[in-house]
């Protein structure tokens, strides 16, 4: 069985995480495999990117039996880190599709970063999340520094990375760490539900407001303005915005096509 799975229905890709046995941890061949997977996604036929992983577990983390059997010299690492860690974080973060971190049991060390790195988390109710590298001597480094404050604040993202501390299921939705919590037993349902629901969404839509909020980030109020209404313009003359107007006037579901 392969260790990544990828299927694509309903114009939603899955990426599932297929290392049970190891609570899904992450080797280079994995995150190559997983980075191909949401690089190709767009030119698919995709809309929105699902990552999971099998077996009760979203991801432990980097494995670290196949890390010290590829070698623990600086050079090595430094290398594994920069191609094939970052740069699964980066085409994450780069993919213009909404992108959804489906999280059942941990998600540890690098496999937290992951599913930080997604624009969405749907968890059950025996998620975990954990910062754990202190634990290991070590300090983030999937992103974890970048993106944990901007979704929790400030000192409660230190106050995690600082101590390693899980949180459960319950306290990540409380400090919006997920976005909603379901049963275990009913996660891949409602999962497959919300995925489904947002894949016939205004794909051009999604895409701007991916756009504008990732430059909105690192610009001022008035260029966030400015880049709305270039956004905003490109949209009115879009297809897509002609069907949404017709489908409100005849009262029925709009069926958008991304032109």
């Amino acid at each position: 069985m392969a260790d990544v799975l990828t299927t694509d229905e309903a114009r939603v890709r899955w990426i599932t995480l297929n290392r049970p046995e190891t609570r899904n941890a992450l080797t280079t061949q994995v995150n190559d495999t997983v980075r191909a997977a949401f690089e190709s996604a767009p030119a698919g036929g995709a809309r929105v990117v699902v990552l999971t992983g099998a077996g009760g577990a979203f991801s432990s983390g980097l494995d670290l039996r196949v890390a010290a059997e590829e070698g623990m010299d600086p050079a090595t690492i430094e290398s594994r880190m920069r191609i094939h860690f970052h740069g699964l974080i980066r085409a994450v973060r780069a993919c213009p599709l909404p992108t959804i971190a489906v999280v059942d049991g941990p998600a540890a060390g690098f496999g937290c970063d992951l599913a930080l790195a997604c624009d969405l988390r749907l968890v059950s109710d025996r998620a975990r999340f954990g910062e754990i590298f202190v634990k290991r001597g070590l300090m983030p480094d999937g992103g974890g520094t970048w993106m944990l404050p901007r979704l929790i604040g400030l000192g409660r993202a230190l106050e995690l990375m600082l101590t390693g501390d899980l949180v459960d299921a319950a306290e990540a939705h409380r400090i919006g760490l997920a976005n909603r919590i379901y049963p275990s037993q009913q996660l891949e349902s409602a999962a497959r539900d919300f995925a489904r629901t947002l894949a016939g969404g205004p794909p051009l839509v999604h895409r701007a407001v991916k756009a504008a909020v990732a430059a909105a980030s690192h610009s001022t109020l008035d260029e966030a303005l400015e880049g709305e209404v270039r956004g905003q313009l490109k949209l009115l003359a879009s297809a897509d915005f002609q069907e949404g107007i017709a489908a409100f006037l005849e009262k029925r579901p709009p069926a958008f096509q991304g032109e």
